[in-house]
């Protein structure tokens, strides 16, 4: 399963609503550490189907999500669970890294 585009208006449902943990990456076009890591979670995305969701939110498009989550810099990954976020962590990580805290919240 690829990374799943989520907005504004279908964050309740593909997020808070979710069966399974969601990861959500906020990013934005112009955000090289975001580009970065992009191709790393459209791995872990394959890697971890079924267990957990990856979306992105991009906060130029979608800005009230990261405003109501005070997302301040990017890129910015978040865990939801059962609709409550359980995990943060800003900046690009390698691969092995993001794997790993994902692992811890499945």
């Amino acid at each position: 399963m690829a990374t799943v585009k989520v907005s504004d208006s279908s964050f309740q449902d593909d997020v808070i609503g979710s069966d399974t943990p969601v990861l959500v990456d906020f990013w934005a076009e112009w955000c090289a550490p975001c580009k970065q890591i992009g191709p790393a979670l459209e791995e872990l995305s394959e890697e971890f189907d079924g267990k957990m969701k990856i979306a992105k939110v991009n906060i130029e498009d979608d800005p009230d999500t990261p405003a109501k989550f005070h997302i301040r810099g990017v890129p910015t990954l978040m865990i939801f669970k059962g609709g409550e976020v359980v995990a943060t962590k800003s900046g690009a990580h390698a691969k092995e890294k993001l794997a790993e805290w994902i692992s811890e919240h499945v």
